[in-house]
């Protein structure tokens, strides 16, 4: 992860200097992804709810999910999150939200109904641990430069400089196109070193996770109920928690992700495969001499 996040940032300031050598708006272009990342950094929670259909629930309304997180909170030593629950068949979960202090953990009708409290505590620790380690700032600041990049490339192609009307000079022409090619080379590296940290962030998070409950197998056994059960889920449900796909706990099925992918397709998951998830569990149940 260290490796990624220093490539990312080394990608960040070569592409800013040669925004800022070839182009004279690159300020602005800077600005304008600023805000856009920033606006997504801060109403992110209120964003995965509304899209996701999920509403807070109150002790009173859910005491198990609530106790659960309760508990685990207390073994963390960290602030309790806001809880919700989305009304979807999908078994799943997500957290978001820019820190601990606000942050937001949702879960499925669908979970609650499919899984043992035991395997539910081990989907909650899990995301309990994103936020802890505040994965959602980590990949929406990373992303930064990503959204920069296709701006880029989308303010070349429709600003009319590049084979259109707007066109000044030849020099002019240039130099945008050199900024449409670069940006489009930076998108492309940004978007596979992003993917590259998701899965990273997926795996620490189940190895806190089953640190944290002491049982990797009981996470291991969810993992597989939730991906096996996802498949089976109505394509409506499937369509609402896409776009969601790299927060939720286990990936939505797109024909993409899972198991029979290629190795290239690998390389644009959001998350591990989930043997190799399986299998890091194994080898962590066997170091902490799981019985």
């Amino acid at each position: 992860m260290v490796t990624v996040v220093f490539l990312l940032g080394l990608l960040y300031v070569v592409f800013a200097a040669v925004l800022i050598a070839l182009l004279k708006s690159a300020v602005l272009v800077v600005l304008i992804a600023g805000g856009l990342l920033a606006s997504q950094f801060w109403f992110s929670d209120r964003v995965a709810l509304f899209a996701m259909k999920a509403r807070e629930v109150t002790p009173e309304e859910e005491p198990r999910l609530h106790g659960a997180v309760d508990r685990l909170c207390a073994l963390a030593n960290m602030p309790k999150p806001k809880v919700a629950v989305a009304d979807t068949e999908l078994p799943n979960a997500f957290a978001t939200g820019r820190n601990a202090d606000h942050a937001v953990l949702c879960v499925t009708t669908g979970l609650l109904r499919r899984l043992e409290s035991d395997e539910l505590d081990g989907v909650l620790a899990h995301e309990l641990s994103h936020i802890a380690h505040r994965d959602v700032a980590v990949i929406t600041v990373a992303s930064f430069l990503g959204v920069l990049a296709g701006l880029g490339v989308r303010i070349g192609f429709y600003s009319g400089l590049v084979g259109g009307r707007g066109r000044r000079d030849q020099n002019t022409a240039m130099i945008v196109a050199a900024v449409v090619v670069v940006s489009a080379a930076v998108y492309a590296l940004s978007f596979m070193m992003i993917r590259a940290l998701s899965r990273y962030r997926e795996f620490a998070a189940d190895r806190s996770a089953a640190q944290l409950t002491g049982r990797p197998s009981v996470l291991a056994s969810a993992l597989v109920k939730v991906s096996g059960e996802a498949g089976r889920i109505p394509v409506k449900d499937l369509r609402t928690a896409q776009a969601f796909s790299a927060f939720l706990f286990a990936p939505v099925p797109s024909g993409g992700e899972g198991e029979g992918e290629s190795k290239l397709a690998q390389l644009f998951s959001t998350h591990p495969p989930l043997q190799s998830r399986l299998d890091a569990l194994e080898r962590i149940s066997a170091d902490l001499g799981e019985s």
